[in-house]
C-alpha cells in the first residue's frame, strides 16, 4: 500500500500539476514533480530539473485543488 506522501506526489506527477515547494529556509521552488523517492523530489521548471532533499521541505502546495483521499463512509452495522 502506498503511503499518503507517495500518493500525493505520484498524483501531481502523473497529472502534471504545478506545485510550489516551500523549504524550511523560506525559499520557494515552483514547477512540476518529475520523480521522487524516500529522500528526494525532482522538480522541473523552465526545462531545468532540481533535486530537492525532503528533509529541507516544509510544505508542498499544488497550484490548483486536488482530491487524493475520498471521505470515508460510515459502515452500517445491524
Amino acid at each position: 500500500m502506498m503511503n499518503l506522501q507517495d500518493s500525493f506526489l505520484n498524483h501531481v506527477r502523473k497529472e502534471n500539476l504545478p506545485v510550489v515547494i516551500y523549504l524550511v529556509n523560506g525559499f520557494q521552488i515552483r514547477g512540476l514533480v518529475r520523480g521522487f523517492d524516500n529522500f528526494t523530489v525532482i522538480i522541473e521548471n523552465d526545462g531545468k530539473q532540481q533535486l530537492v532533499y525532503k528533509h529541507a521541505v516544509s510544505t508542498i502546495s499544488p497550484v490548483g485543488n486536488i482530491t487524493i483521499m475520498q471521505p470515508e463512509k460510515a459502515d452500517k452495522k445491524d
